[in-house]
């Protein structure tokens, strides 16, 4: 039989699955497998990067844009730990990722050796599956099992290997499992309970679909059963771009990261059909009292958000299309009617703001810039803060594009890393990071991984020198500013000196300039837009309607936000003819107020 170390081993079962790329930084504990990754240059693409959590990262943000295993490494002590924060991500979004850890040889294990840890309890909580190999001969088999599990569980697998066992000969005559991979069956609706489920929608005054991402792939459906039972559309931020953020149904997401659309058709909603999530804020965006259909395709999460009428135990998808096949469709309604100029009243604000010339640049302007450029299958990776809420409210995921962000972990520098990943997956699409400027200082050495691999990246930094998501919390609880605020930095100068494409923005003309050479660039750009630290419109804490609220207090938030064309939910209602019920609409919609 022909010998093979064991870690070249190791590495064509990882091939086996698919995998094309994984992300590291090498250290002593982990020569055995920096052997192997250079012996299997041809068919494993090794991507160096400056530190190991935008190494964890980038394997996200490959898995998220793929929906395949990522694959990140670390060497023992700091570069096991420094993983986490990207192994968090993973955990708490639900994608399949596998960490290789080294560790010192077995012969120094349990000796206070240098760099020695013991690794497992580290990762015990962030994993599915967490072990250390014990002999070489196993290690193909181990990672074999690795990535059935994280495929399984959606979830970390965690493999940690002995520096000297790598090195050892074993036969090369392990058969992976890889070929024998099936998606799993997703359950059939229960057709009783669609039917019990449609005569609720079908009585509801004001019923909404509300969509995660485990309804992604039936935007066609979607888009059918919502025009049929005329209920518009609200989506979770994980799922954005399930729907086209341009389809009129669709009125974006509700909480903070969210839109006014949003927000207020989930307020006034009297029946939800909760499609394939776990939004974790409903009890401040439905009502207590709304009937609520629940599909989800684990049963665990049946109920754990808010009361449940009819619970379907089955795939979205599926489901939809039962809904569809078994349904008749109701007439127009105000409420439908309502909801479609409450989504156009929305963006005809936002565009009003296009070609806004103040300086510091408010955020429209830059977020139009994007749409304008970005191709049709173009990958948005988004960090985490106002950024956030901007890239939720302005970014249009239309099409084939793709938007992901940090989204239940919500770790500060995501963006740059995802891109490296998704660029890595997709060399062909055209990728985007779209970063706050707290975000992108924590990871921005890693321009230089971009630079080395040449790849066409388009970084875009929104600068206000500030945290400004925690700086309005603490406005919220009426606390003094306190560590919120960031010097400035010209980080497209500090690009260009890493070896990028740099370009400073202050005003309307050198924000269009930077665009169009950005899009002319052959490798990574860095662009800095020196923005206002004006608060994203707080959707959630709306101050519009002076039927309903103190006059004064109206036109303080109105001034505040230029919001003067923005038209409460509650007039648009009564404008298309749901009158004579005023009372009770205001008390709907503005339920999550108080």
């Amino acid at each position: 039989m022909t010998k093979i170390n064991a870690s070249d081993a190791m590495l064509k079962v990882i091939e086996s699955w698919g995998v094309k790329n994984i992300y590291g930084l090498p250290g002593g504990s982990f020569d055995s497998t920096m052997n192997a990754l250079h012996n299997r240059k041809d068919t494993l693409n090794y991507v160096q990067v400056r530190h190991e959590e935008v190494g964890a990262l980038a394997a996200v943000g490959e898995a998220k844009v793929t929906g395949k295993i990522g694959v990140t490494f670390g060497s023992a002590g700091p570069g096991a730990v420094h993983l986490l924060n990207g192994l968090y991500d993973a955990q708490y979004d639900h994608v399949p990722v596998l960490a290789l850890v080294g560790q010192v040889p077995t012969s120094a294990m349990n000796t206070a050796y240098f760099q020695e840890m013991n690794e497992n309890p580290m990762f015990a909580d962030v994993s599915v599956y967490n072990r250390t190999v014990m002999t070489a001969k196993q290690m193909p088999a181990v990672v074999d099992e690795a990535i059935r599990q994280a495929y399984a569980h959606k979830g970390v697998a965690v493999i940690t290997i002995p520096k000297d066992l790598g090195w050892t000969e074993i036969e090369d005559d392990y058969v992976s499992s890889a070929p024998l991979y099936q998606d799993p069956i997703l359950p059939e609706p229960d057709l009783t309970r669609v039917d019990d489920a449609l005569k609720i929608m079908s009585a509801a005054k004001h019923p909404i679909l509300y969509v995660g991402n485990g309804a992604r792939g039936a935007k066609d459906q979607i888009i059918a059963l919502s025009e049929k039972l005329h209920a518009p559309i609200v989506v979770t931020a994980l799922a954005k771009g399930v729907v086209p953020d341009s389809y009129i149904g669709n009125m974006g997401s509700a909480g903070r990261v969210a839109s006014k659309p949003g927000v207020e058709t989930a307020r006034a909603a009297d029946a939800v059909l909760f499609l394939g999530s776990d939004f974790p804020f409903q009890p401040y965006f439905i009502a207590p009292d709304a009937k609520y259909i629940q599909v989800d395709i684990d049963s665990s999460k049946l109920g754990r958000r808010h009361h449940v009428d009819v619970a379907i135990l089955a795939d979205a998808k599926k489901t939809i299309q039962a809904f569809l096949d078994r349904s008749e469709a109701l007439p127009e309604t105000a409420w439908y009617r309502a909801a479609l100029a409450n989504h156009k009243n929305w963006w005809d604000w936002i565009a009003s703001f296009d070609d806004d010339n103040s300086t510091p640049l408010r955020i429209e302007p830059v977020f139009k810039a994007i749409n304008d450029a970005a191709l049709p299958n173009a990958i948005f990776q988004v960090d985490v803060g106002n950024v956030t809420i901007d890239g939720m409210r302005f970014l249009k995921a239309d099409q084939a594009q793709k938007f992901t962000t940090s989204g239940w972990y919500a770790t500060m520098g995501y963006a740059l890393p995802a891109a490296i990943g998704a660029k890595s997956a997709y060399p062909s699409r055209q990728v985007w990071s779209i970063s706050g400027d707290g975000g992108f200082a924590m990871v921005m050495q890693d321009i230089l991984t971009q630079v080395k691999y040449n790849l066409p990246i388009i970084n875009v930094v929104l600068t206000n020198e500030s945290l400004g998501f925690i700086e309005a919390e603490q406005d919220d609880t009426k606390q003094p500013h306190s560590g919120v605020d960031l010097i400035d930095a010209d980080y497209g100068d500090a690009a260009t000196a890493l070896g990028a494409q740099g370009f400073e923005v202050h005003t309307l003309a050198e924000l269009h300039a930077a665009f169009a050479a950005a899009l002319k660039a052959k490798g990574p750009v860095v662009i800095d837009v020196k923005v206002t630290d004006l608060r994203p419109i707080p959707v959630e804490q709306l101050v519009l309607d002076k039927q309903t609220q103190d006059p004064a207090a109206v036109d303080a938030f109105v001034e505040k936000y230029s919001a003067q064309a923005l038209i409460p939910l509650r007039a648009l209602l009564e404008q298309e003819g749901e009158a004579g019920k005023g009372e009770d609409v205001k008390m709907m919609i503005h339920k999550g107020d108080q």
